[in-house]
């Protein structure tokens, strides 16, 4: 989930979008997932990160002003309210303006990075090759999509008895949204682990396949409770076609890669049958949040749900947990209204169980709420659709390390991911234990959920 994006260049967005399209086509057509030229490779020198803190309404109304207007300002999170912190992205070329701007309005705030293009030259030092075999996959290092489905594809030929794979439909540029189900005896409820659907939040397909990889190999007696007694279905990559552009193209690319008009790409976690287009997403297809040309119009959006709608009652899915960073957050339902759901007080509860477990794992700080309540209004999101069309009560968002001012933001050391599996591990065994505490995994008429 969190934070916007849009393409930062030196020149008009439609101009940058128009010349991205003859680029890729020209070099093989992105419809067929070809690589883009590395000498086309977006890049981020001197982009600065602020943090400003609005204090009153002509602050905001100009934050708002820079937003529509102008490519150069790349905002995460929008500018809604007073007494708001906001993280923005500057290009060089309007570090003076946004230094002017500050002065004028008296707007407080300070420089988190001074230069983005440090982060992701840092990274790449962390990256696999794509030619990387499977038995070389680990948790230090970021892997292409090729090595992930190969490395979930090995681990169903070790674990013949308790793994399956399950591969569903291809995304627009021919790439399989590939996940697993795990389960060890029959009877199980369910959890659905989603992950990577925001394409530059590397950490979140690194977490899912962490967890399936402790699932099936931890000597943990509450790791091993969870793969002995909950039936486990996990999609380290729902949005293959972006993730591979972050790779290849654009690390900071939000979207999947499907044109409309001059511009690519749908914001999956917006394209959702669940208040779909209302507050917190965008009909500008060159937004960050652009919702889609109608509810569900990505092939992305179509194949999950259609796999839930067909599995949540049969296979008794209970649990939902979409992994995102950043902002160390445990979100449920709702983020686009602020009625509470009918069991919020037990969310609220099973959320502080994993935000208190992570503290005792790492010390890092979770906040929980509901969506609407803890980051920003959203609509069309994987999290409530499951919650209010599949009747999956124990519903989740996490935002996954670092904090609401990080300076790492999206472009997490590779060597966080281990402490960042761990702690989210630990928060799944609280969560699922208080869960079930409060009678959500009970047999037959006694159990709760049925929404």
């Amino acid at each position: 989930m969190r934070l916007p994006h849009r393409l930062l260049y030196f020149i008009p967005a439609a101009i940058v979008a128009l010349l991205l399209l003859l680029v890729v086509d020209g070099h093989g057509c992105s419809a067929t997932g070809v690589a883009v030229d590395p000498s086309n490779k977006a890049r981020y020198d001197h982009f600065r990160i602020y943090r400003v803190l609005l204090e009153n309404e002509e602050q905001v109304q100009l934050m708002q002003q820079l937003e529509n207007r102008s490519d150069s300002y790349t905002f995460m999170g929008h500018a809604r309210h007073t007494n708001q912190n906001l993280t923005i992205m500057v290009a060089p070329q309007k570090i003076a303006e946004m230094t002017d701007l500050m002065e004028r309005y008296k707007i407080g705030g300070s420089v988190l990075l001074y230069n983005i293009q440090d982060l992701i030259d840092k990274e790449d030092s962390t990256v696999m090759p794509k030619e990387t075999s499977p038995e070389q996959f680990d948790w230090q290092h970021y892997f292409h999509l090729d090595t992930i489905h190969k490395w979930l594809d090995l681990q169903v030929s070790k674990h013949p008895s308790i793994l399956q794979s399950i591969p569903l439909e291809v995304s627009y540029e021919g790439n399989l949204l590939k996940g697993v189900k795990l389960s060890k005896k029959p009877g199980n409820t369910a959890v659905f682990v989603e992950c990577g659907i925001h394409a530059r939040e590397w950490i979140s397909p690194a977490v899912c396949t962490y967890i399936l990889n402790e699932l099936l190999t931890s000597t943990n007696a509450d790791v091993q409770d969870l793969a002995e007694n909950f039936d486990w279905f996990l999609f380290p990559v729902v949005n293959p076609d972006g993730y591979k552009y972050t790779f290849d193209a654009d690390r900071l690319w939000r979207k999947n890669r499907k044109p409309y008009g001059i511009c690519r790409g749908v914001d999956l976690n917006r394209n959702f049958e669940s208040d779909w287009n209302g507050i917190g997403a965008s009909s500008d297809p060159c937004a960050y949040d652009f919702a889609g040309g109608s509810a569900a119009s990505e092939s992305e959006t179509q194949v999950l749900q259609k796999f839930l709608k067909e599995n949540a009652q049969s296979s008794r899915i209970k649990t939902y947990f979409s992994m995102h960073s950043f902002s160390q957050l445990i979100m449920f339902p709702y983020g686009y209204t602020a009625d509470k759901v009918q069991n919020y007080d037990d969310l609220q509860t099973i959320g502080e169980r994993g935000s208190e477990a992570i503290r005792r794992t790492h010390g890092k700080e979770y906040l929980s709420g509901a969506m609407i309540e803890t980051i920003y209004p959203s609509s069309g999101d994987s999290v409530d659709w499951v919650f209010s069309e599949c009747g999956v009560p124990v519903a989740f968002t996490f935002e996954l390390r670092g904090p609401p001012d990080s300076t790492n933001m999206f472009i997490l050391p590779a060597e966080e991911i281990v402490p960042t599996g761990e702690e989210t591990l630990a928060a799944y065994v609280a969560m699922l234990k208080a869960a079930r505490e409060l009678g959500y995994y009970g047999s037959g008429e006694t159990q709760k959920g049925e929404l």
